[in-house]
C-alpha cells in the first residue's frame, strides 16, 4: 500500500505508520509549505492513501490519483478536501474531530484570565521598564524599601492600573455547545462561574443543571460578564456577533473568540471596543491573517488581548490526530467500520 503523507505529526508514531506500507513523506510533514496542485498531482499519481493537514485535495488532484481509496485529514473538519467529489468517486474521507478541543478550550480560558486580570498589559509595561525601581534591594538594606508589599495605592500604581475581575461568581455565556464549548464549561465551572449556554441544536436536558442553564441568545448577551463563541462557520452563523449583539452586552463584559473570525463583524467589534460599549475582547482569530501591523488591535486599542491563531497549537494535538489517523487506518485495512468517516 502506498501512502502520500503531508501532514504535521508526532514522530513517535512514524514507525507505526510505516508498518502500513510505503510512506512518502512530503510537504508540511518535512517542514515545507503547502504543496501546489501541480505538485500534489504528481505525488499522488499511484498512491492508495493521502494523509494531509492543510494541502488542498481538489477534484484535479483526486482525478490524478487513479488508485486512491482513502483521504485522511488531520483537522477537526476536512475543509481543504473536495469531499463531495471524493464521495462521488467512491473514495472515503476521514478526519480527526475533537483532536484540538482541549487545547482550544484551555486557550479560551487563558485568554479569559488574561483580559480579566490584564496580564499581558502588566507584563508588557514591566518589560518596558515601567513600574520598576532603580536599585536591587537584595544588595543591601535600602531605606523605604521592603519585600513583598504592594507598590502603592495612587492612580499610577500597578495595583490600581491593572485592577481586574475575578472569574468566580461571574456569568459566562457560551455560544455553541459542541466539544470545545462543553470543555470550556467544565473548566469555567471549576472556577465557580455561572454558565449560560446558547445552542439551538442542543436539548435543554443536555445543558440544564446546577450552575448552568440553556438560554436564548438575547438573554445570554444581556446577562453574561464574559461571552465566548465556539461556532462553526455557516451561512447562519456568519456575522452572529455584530453591532446589535455588542450593544446588548454589558459595558463591563468581555468577548472571547477562539473559533473563526467570520462569526463576528470585526469592524463592529472594533467600534464597540473604541466606544467602550463592551469592556474588552480576547481574540485568537482575525478577519485577515496574518494580522497586518497597522491594525487597530495592535496600534490603538488597549482593551484587547490578541494571539496569532495558536489555540490549537500544542504538541498534544499532534499526538492526538496522529494516533486517531493510525487507529482509523487499522480499521480501514481490516475493513472494519470507521469512527471518523466524513459523511
Amino acid at each position: 500500500m502506498k501512502i502520500l503523507f503531508t501532514a504535521e505529526y508526532d514522530e513517535n508514531y512514524l514507525e507505526q505508520l510505516q508498518s502500513f506500507g510505503e510512506v512518502n513523506i512530503q510537504g508540511w510533514a518535512k517542514g515545507i509549505a503547502k504543496l501546489s496542485q501541480a505538485e500534489l498531482q504528481v505525488l499522488s499519481k499511484d498512491v492508495d492513501i493521502i494523509i494531509t493537514s492543510y494541502d488542498d485535495i481538489t477534484k484535479e488532484v483526486i482525478d490524478s490519483a487513479t488508485q486512491l481509496k482513502l483521504i485522511a485529514c488531520t483537522r477537526a473538519t476536512p475543509v481543504n478536501i473536495d469531499t463531495t467529489y471524493a464521495k462521488e468517486k467512491g473514495i472515503k474521507v476521514i478526519y480527526t474531530p475533537g483532536r484540538n478541543s482541549d487545547s482550544t478550550a484551555e486557550h479560551t480560558i487563558a485568554l479569559m484570565l488574561s483580559i480579566a486580570r490584564k496580564i499581558p498589559m502588566a507584563h508588557q509595561k514591566l518589560k518596558a521598564g515601567q513600574f520598576t525601581g532603580q536599585t536591587n534591594a537584595s544588595e543591601g538594606p535600602i531605606d523605604g524599601l521592603r519585600k513583598d508589599v504592594v507598590w502603592g495605592f495612587d492612580d499610577h500604581s500597578p495595583y490600581v492600573v491593572f485592577k481586574g475581575m475575578e472569574l468566580k461568581g461571574k456569568n459566562l455565556g457560551i455560544v455553541g455547545y459542541g466539544s470545545i464549548g462543553r470543555r470550556v464549561e467544565k473548566i469555567a465551572s471549576a472556577f465557580g462561574m455561572n454558565i449560560l449556554v446558547y445552542d439551538p441544536f442542543v436539548a435543554n436536558i443536555e445543558i440544564d443543571g446546577v450552575g448552568r442553564q440553556k438560554v436564548d441568545f438575547e438573554t445570554l448577551l444581556k446577562e453574561s460578564d464574559f461571552v465566548t463563541v465556539h461556532l462553526k462557520v455557516t451561512k447562519e452563523t456568519e456575522g452572529t456577533f455584530n453591532k446589535d449583539a455588542f450593544k446588548k452586552m454589558k459595558k463591563s463584559a468581555y468577548f472571547i473568540n477562539c473559533a473563526r473570525a467570520a462569526v463576528m463583524i470585526e469592524e463592529d467589534l472594533i467600534d464597540a471596543l473604541r466606544s467602550g460599549e463592551i469592556g474588552g475582547a480576547a481574540l485568537d482569530v482575525f478577519e485577515q491573517e496574518p494580522l497586518w501591523e497597522g491594525h487597530p488591535y495592535i496600534t490603538e486599542l488597549d482593551n484587547v488581548v490578541i494571539t496569532p491563531h495558536i489555540a490549537g497549537a500544542t504538541y498534544d494535538v499532534l499526538s492526538n490526530h496522529t494516533l486517531m489517523i493510525i487507529q482509523e487506518l487499522e480499521r480501514f485495512i481490516k475493513q472494519e467500520p470507521l469512527l471518523y468517516e466524513f459523511k
